[in-house]
């Protein structure tokens, strides 16, 4: 553990931070929004349909562990989460699963727009100052990051989520998987293969994104 950090890393540290935490944000948000829009007042009655980041963001999830795998363990697997959106899927009735469905899918697609909004922003006002290039090419990274890790098919990620209603799984099934499926996922991290295969996969998502960027920058 080296907390001997360059201004340059701390720099960088600081900007990924905010990118971080700017993302879950929106992604929270975004669920919210969907949920609300088809039917479900719950997200609201806990005042999350709203963009006030002190609605969203869970200290420990959001801050403190975030900021400890930025500075203390740089280059390891980072996590971060905001508080779960709640939701009262009775109230999507009679598209409970659609309702369910496109609320999950709001999560990684609002960070998908924000990847987008990197490379077509990021890359637009770099031709006025370059040093935006590292802005943009965090929320790119970041954002895709966040958008693939979610759509992993196990519970309780947005992909498990999806997958549950695609394969029938009881509610049952679906909460006793989701406690423990994500100590597993945790702990199959650290293996090598496995990192590498998750990795590959981001870096495939990154790769339009990253061209986009470059097409756009000159």
């Amino acid at each position: 553990m080296d907390f001997g950090l360059s201004p340059d890393q701390l720099r960088s540290g600081l900007i990924f931070f905010f990118v971080l935490l700017v993302s879950l944000v929106l992604r929270a948000w975004a669920q919210a929004a969907m949920a609300h829009r088809l039917g479900d007042d719950t997200p609201e009655l806990n005042n999350r349909l709203t963009l006030n980041p002190a609605s969203h963001i869970d200290l420990f999830g959001s801050v403190i562990f975030p900021l400890i795998c930025i500075f203390a363990f740089p280059g390891t697997i980072l996590f971060g989460w905001a508080k779960p959106v709640p939701i009262n899927p009775t109230q999507f009735e009679p598209h409970r699963r659609r309702g369910e469905i496109l609320t999950a899918l709001a999560g990684p697609v609002s960070s998908f727009g924000l990847a987008l909004l990197g490379a077509v922003g990021g890359g637009l006002l770099c031709r006025v100052d370059a040093r935006v290039a590292e802005l943009a090419g965090t929320m790119i990274t970041l954002n895709v990051t966040l958008a693939v890790f979610n759509l992993l098919p196990l519970p309780p990620l947005d992909g498990g989520q999806i997958l549950r209603h695609v394969v029938g799984m009881s509610e049952e099934t679906f909460l006793a998987l989701s406690r423990w499926s994500m100590l597993i996922l945790l702990g199959a991290l650290w293996l090598p293969p496995v990192r590498y295969a998750l990795t590959l996969v981001i870096n495939i998502f990154v790769f339009p994104f990253a061209v986009m960027f470059q097409a756009l920058a000159g």
